[in-house]
This record gives structure tokens, C-alpha cells and sequence, in this order.
């Protein structure tokens, strides 16, 4: 089992940077493929990015594609999202997700974080 804690969240204006991270505890990090996904109100949960277990193969939302960067070390047992020239329509409460499977970055989550809100005001 591992334990996922998000941080980093916040409130920033369209068009800026914020970078959120998930720290892992419990099992062995380098044995799960990570994600992230977010929710915004009254809306269902969105794959946003998924990466293997080595950082090698990484996957992205089309929303996303171009303006979010995932990435993991390993060492440290943590897995970012960069996400840059946000908008409005990016505000949403994003959740980590790790999945069992080391090679996949289509995100199948086994395990939650207890999410962090991104407020992007226009």
C-alpha cells in the first residue's frame, strides 16, 4: 500500500505557473506508474497526466498537452505537475493517483491523495 499527499495548490492569475507535488510513503515509489487528475465543480474526475515508473513514457490530457509537464524522482518518492499558462478553465481540485502497474502511463489509479485546490482567476 502507499500513502499519497498533494501540496502546492493555490491561487494564481490566467496565464501564470504553479507547480503541485505528491509525496509517497509506504511501498516502494519506483513500483507505481503515477497520475494526476482533477476535478472541477459539478464536474466528473479527468485524467490530466500520467507517467511510468522511471520518468521515461509520460501521457497528457489534450486540454493539457503543451502547457502541463509530469515528472517523478524517485529518490525522493515524488511526483510533480508543472502546469504553465493556466486558465480559468484549469481551476479544479487535483488529486494524485498511483497505479500498480510500473509501465503504463494510462493511469488506472489503485491509490488517492486527498487532493490540492488550483484557482486560476481571469
Amino acid at each position: 500500500q502507499v500513502q499519497l499527499v498533494e501540496s502546492g495548490g493555490g491561487l494564481v492569475q490566467a496565464g501564470g505557473s504553479l507547480k503541485v507535488s505528491c509525496a509517497a510513503s509506504g511501498r516502494t515509489f519506483s513500483r507505481y506508474a503515477m497520475g494526476w487528475f482533477r476535478q472541477a465543480p459539478g464536474k466528473e474526475r479527468e485524467f490530466v497526466a500520467g507517467i511510468n515508473w522511471s520518468g521515461g513514457s509520460t501521457e497528457y490530457a489534450e486540454s493539457v498537452k503543451g502547457r502541463f509537464t509530469i515528472s517523478r524522482d524517485n529518490a525522493k518518492a515524488t511526483v510533480y505537475l508543472q502546469m504553465n499558462s493556466l486558465k480559468p478553465e484549469d481551476t479544479a481540485v487535483y488529486y494524485c493517483a498511483a497505479d500498480r502497474r510500473v509501465y503504463t502511463t494510462t493511469i488506472i489509479p489503485a491509490y488517492w491523495g486527498q487532493g490540492t485546490q488550483v484557482t486560476v482567476s481571469s
